[in-house]
C-alpha cells in the first residue's frame, strides 16, 4: 500500500473511509493527490514499485503543458485526461511561476479570478457540466486491471490516482462524489475534502501566494481561500446539490455509469 510520494504534499488513498452500511472502503484502490510535476526522483521511484497503474488528470491543457506530470518510464501507465475547466483557477496560479511575461500573468489570473465564484458556487458549476467526466472517473475504478490492461496490452497494477492541479477542487469534488455513492458516511467524506488545506500548507500554498502577490494581485481572504481553502461547507453545498436529484450514484449514472458499473465500483472500492 502506498503512503506517500515524495514531492507531493496532498497525496492520499481514499482507503479506511468508514462506511454507513460498517466496515470501511479497501486501501490500494483509489489514490488522490496535486499535480505529478513535483515528484522528486526517490517519488518517480515510489510511483513505480506502487500499485498504482491508471493516471485519470482533471488540467486543462494548459495546465499540463505548463506543469506536465512526471512519470516512470519504467512501466507503462494507462493515462486518462479529463479536462474540466471549472476550478482550473490554481492552474493559472502556477502557470505564473513560469511565465517570462508578468503582465501577461498578472492579466491571466486577472481574469481567471474575475471569472470564478465562491468555491461551492463552483463545485455546482462543476456537477452541471461535468457529469460524464466524473462518471468515467468512476467507471476506471470500477474497472481496475482492465482499464489499464486495454491500453497497455499487460496487467499493469490497476490502482487508480485521480489529480488536477491542487488536487483539492476538481479532485475533491470527483473524490466526494465516489465515496459518497459507495456508501461513505458523509462526515468522513467532507472530512477528507477538508483535510486538503492543510496537506497543502506550506511550499505549496506559500508558492501561490508569493506568485499572486508578486504580479501584483491584491491577496484578499476570498482569493486566498480560493486558491488554497477547502472549507467543510464547500463541500457540502455540491453534495447538497446532488442529493437534491437524487444522490451521488444517480448523478454518476446521468453522466453515463451504467447499472453494473455503479456495482463494480461499490464492489471495487467498498467490498
Amino acid at each position: 500500500m502506498t503512503e506517500t510520494l515524495d514531492g507531493l504534499q496532498n497525496f492520499r488513498d481514499t482507503g479506511g473511509t468508514p462506511l454507513t452500511a460498517g466496515g470501511q472502503t479497501r486501501p490500494g484502490v483509489l489514490y488522490r493527490s496535486e499535480a505529478l510535476s513535483t515528484l522528486t526522483p526517490a517519488g518517480v521511484a515510489a510511483l513505480a514499485a506502487s500499485g498504482i497503474g491508471v493516471i485519470a488528470d482533471f488540467r486543462t491543457d494548459f495546465e499540463r503543458r505548463m506543469a506536465p506530470d512526471v512519470l516512470p518510464d519504467s512501466r507503462p501507465f494507462h493515462v486518462v485526461d479529463l479536462p474540466l475547466l471549472e476550478g482550473a483557477m490554481t492552474g493559472f496560479a502556477q502557470s505564473a511561476l513560469r511565465a517570462k511575461d508578468p503582465d501577461a500573468a498578472k492579466t491571466a489570473i486577472a481574469a481567471a479570478l474575475a471569472q470564478l465564484p465562491s468555491l461551492g458556487d463552483l463545485y455546482v458549476s462543476m456537477l452541471e457540466h461535468g457529469a460524464a467526466s466524473f462518471a468515467e472517473l468512476a467507471r476506471l475504478v470500477a474497472n481496475g486491471t482492465a482499464a489499464s490492461a486495454s491500453l497497455t496490452g499487460t496487467e499493469a497494477p490497476a490502482a487508480v490516482l485521480v489529480h488536477c492541479t491542487a488536487g483539492k477542487d476538481r479532485t475533491g469534488v470527483a473524490v466526494a462524489l465516489l465515496l459518497d455513492a459507495v456508501g461513505a458516511e458523509r462526515a468522513a467524506v467532507v472530512a477528507d475534502y477538508a483535510s486538503s488545506s492543510a496537506h497543502l500548507e506550506g511550499p505549496w500554498a506559500d508558492r501561490m501566494r508569493g506568485t499572486i502577490t508578486a504580479m501584483g494581485v491584491p491577496l484578499t481572504p476570498e482569493l486566498d481561500a480560493l486558491i488554497t481553502g477547502t472549507p467543510a461547507s464547500a463541500i457540502e453545498q455540491a453534495l447538497a446539490w446532488t442529493d437534491a436529484r437524487g444522490g451521488a450514484a444517480a448523478y454518476l449514472q446521468s453522466g453515463g455509469l451504467a447499472d453494473t458499473e455503479l456495482q463494480a465500483l461499490r464492489a471495487r472500492l467498498a467490498g
